[in-house]
């Protein structure tokens, strides 16, 4: 009986485990950069490009084929003027062929099918990267939501056991009803306070659960906290980084779309160009009789083709034209990428100095609006404060813990947005050491 009731107890924290997933932050990132369904189409789109490319240059090689037939014309025989006929027996054939064709455009467009598979493989690496940094950004929200759930309820318990004495000091006759209303509300405002926060972290981690690619029945647990991962030392080194604006994604980019442009430019110019082709030909006849007749087939041949457009009524420089403005036009967005890309680092250096600063003042707050909230609630306790102190002392912990929870996501979403510029890469090395 032992026996069953412990095999029963071990089956049933097996199950326990199996819905729930323990994560920490670099073990989140990780995991969602396996199963992530965006990320799982956007290296397929890698995939597709390399095809692509290589269909082009596929185009280019020889392209042999076979034949295989058989003819009858049952009987027939082909009269040369009543001076003599010749026999038409049936017969079978054998034929490889063999043909080619090179242009400049074909060569053009094979560059072009390298360009956008580097293109494609820059984009895949520019979604691991939001991926890792939204799961990143969900998980601090995660924990600090968490955080604030967990100050709200001990608030919760203070103020509650802060009304039970106001009510027996109601009962006494030594204080009036309203203060204890009062208290009662600031009970209320805390519940609904917990309600809304709990709600909120539920919907963070259904965001979580999307970005990972769980399933809603699983459970995510967190297994660090925010003093674990909250580096201040690394966050404020960002400022003194170098911008190696070829590290950054945004920028390769633009720079590929630039070589792109200019191969679709070198298309169109290859319109001018000649085209070669080339083939060769083989055929083998058997005839199934041995009655005399006559074989034209040559069993071997071969041909050359040199193709020069002359006159296009001006449709090739129109095309031409069109294809050099838009590579200039591109040109032009480069530039502007370019000091757009620093302008931003300077506003993001900007945007996390400030952003430090807010979240250690609102910590501060947070830990002095609690010690006064504490302080009032024993002077409550001895008569020498009011029920006003305390709905006060109450309202300005609340508003101070959702002033703190906005401080800590500024802060580190402005790092995230700092470190995504410089490519510094949150899961691992820097995506250039890993080429």
């Amino acid at each position: 009986m032992a026996a069953l009731c412990c095999a029963s107890f071990l089956l049933k924290a097996q199950q326990e485990d199996s819905t729930v997933l323990r994560f920490t932050l670099e073990e989140a990132m990780n995991y969602a950069l396996e199963h992530n369904w965006d990320l799982q189409n956007s290296s397929l789109s890698v995939r597709q490009a390399e095809a692509d490319r290589w269909a082009a240059i596929a185009g280019m090689l020889p392209q042999v084929s076979g034949t295989l037939d058989y003819s009858n014309y049952m009987g027939y025989e082909m009269d040369l003027g009543g001076m003599m006929s010749i026999a038409m027996p049936p017969y079978g054939s054998v034929g490889v062929n063999a043909a080619m064709t090179v242009s400049g455009a074909q060569i053009v467009s094979s560059l072009i099918g390298k360009v956008s598979m580097r293109m494609a493989d820059v984009s895949y690496r520019q979604s691991q990267q939001e991926v890792a940094e939204q799961v990143r950004l969900l998980y601090f929200s995660a924990l600090v939501s968490e955080q604030t759930v967990e100050l709200l309820r001990r608030n919760l318990g203070t103020v509650r056991k802060l009304h039970e004495l106001s009510q027996k000091s109601v009962a006494a006759g030594v204080a009036e009803q309203v203060d204890a209303d009062q208290i009662l509300v600031q009970v209320a405002t805390l519940e609904t306070s917990i309600n809304e926060a709990e709600r909120g972290l539920e919907m963070i981690y259904n965001s979580m659960r999307l970005q990972m690619n769980v399933g809603f029945d699983k459970e995510i647990v967190l297994t660090e906290t925010m003093d674990d991962l909250m580096d201040v030392e690394k966050s404020l080194s960002l400022l003194y980084d170098d911008f190696v604006m070829e590290n950054n994604f945004s920028y390769q980019l633009a720079l590929q779309s630039t070589e792109l442009y200019r191969q679709q430019k070198n298309l169109a110019g290859w319109a001018y160009g000649p085209t070669l082709s080339a083939f060769y030909q083989y055929t083998g006849r058997k005839y199934f009789s041995d009655e005399m007749t006559m074989n034209m087939t040559p069993p071997n041949m071969i041909g050359l083709t040199l193709s020069v457009p002359i006159f296009s009524s001006g449709k090739n420089f129109s095309t031409f034209k069109k294809a050099k403005l838009e590579y200039q036009k591109q040109l032009n967005t480069l530039e502007n990428t370019k000091m757009a890309l620093n302008i931003q680092h300077r506003q993001l250096k900007y945007n996390l100095s400030s952003a430090y600063e807010r979240y250690g003042t609102q910590k501060k707050n947070v830990e002095v609006s609690q010690a006064v909230l504490d302080n009032i609630g024993k002077k409550y306790e001895f008569g020498h404060a009011s029920s006003l102190d305390v709905t006060n002392a109450t309202t300005t912990l609340i508003s101070a813990q959702s002033t703190y929870v906005q401080a800590a996501l500024d802060y580190v979403t402005a790092q995230i947005e700092l470190e995504k510029l410089l490519n510094k890469n949150t899961y691992g090395q820097s995506t250039q050491e890993q080429k």
